[in-house]
């Protein structure tokens, strides 16, 4: 029978042969699966075919993904969509927010299967914060000027649309996005958690931006400490400038 201390002593042993050893006699460490999906969250005045130009780059380059189509009714209703979305991918993926959007991935974007968020000209609260509060204190975007409000919703007359909206969209493609566009609830879209707390961000500020001033897109990007890039584009870089879109959510793709 082996007393205690002969079990101890041959314990000992064992883990300091394993030590001498190096590396390749001990447990290799568990790597992170790759990341093989993506998620996209589209915003106000807007539906999921705003991200047509970028899902085909994405999906060249081998990802699956994914475009929510989110009822804009309330907070909670996008934050119930994307999760149904989320809940379909079978992999670690990499969650992508336009505008408005932003607000419902800083809400969701802790799920387990979250591996990093990417905002593109898009709205990134702190939880519980006032977005319009936020947004007061720089310059006010001309499309502003064009928002009609009624039962409840919101949504932009055409002359918004096609030149702060979409500013940098050729008109006869801005007017097929005009007549699809979103209406927006009106009810405080308030997190309750910034997911971009925890998680890795990149962010994509839109130089040109007539929808979201691109000081406050910057100051967000900063707050966020994320990964920064400047597209020489309107609110609709994702229309305008896919490849350079699809490129930096490639990038997060590679880097989670």
């Amino acid at each position: 029978m082996i007393t205690r201390r002969q079990f101890s002593l041959l314990s000992a042993g064992a883990a300091a042969a394993s030590l001498a050893a190096g590396p390749s006699a001990q447990a290799a460490p568990r790597r992170r699966s790759a990341v093989r999906h993506v998620t996209l969250v589209h915003g106000a005045y807007a539906d999921g075919s705003s991200w047509s130009k970028v899902v085909p780059l994405l999906q060249a380059a081998g990802l699956e993904v994914v475009a929510v189509q989110n009822p804009l009714t309330s907070l909670q209703d996008d934050v119930a969509a994307t999760n149904r979305a989320l809940a379909r991918q079978d992999g670690r993926t990499v969650l992508v927010a336009h505008s408005y959007g932003g607000t419902v991935i800083s809400q969701v974007g802790l799920a387990p299967n979250v591996a990093g968020l990417v905002y593109v000209a898009a709205r990134a609260p702190e939880a519980g914060e006032d977005f319009t509060a936020l947004a007061a204190r720089f310059p006010t975007p001309p499309v502003t000027h064009g928002i009609i409000r009624s039962g409840g919703f919101q949504w932009l007359n055409r002359q918004a649309f096609l030149h702060d909206f979409a500013n940098g969209v050729p008109e006869p493609e801005a007017l097929g996005l005009y007549a699809v566009q979103g209406a927006l609830s009106t009810a405080p879209p308030t997190t309750s958690v910034a997911a971009w707390q925890h998680k890795p961000s990149w962010y994509a500020v839109s130089k040109k931006d007539r929808t979201i001033d691109p000081g406050l897109e910057r100051f967000m990007a900063g707050r966020m400490h994320a990964h920064t890039t400047e597209v020489d584009a309107g609110h609709l870089s994702l229309v305008s400038h896919p490849a350079d879109i699809a490129r930096l959510i490639l990038g997060a793709a590679r880097s989670c």
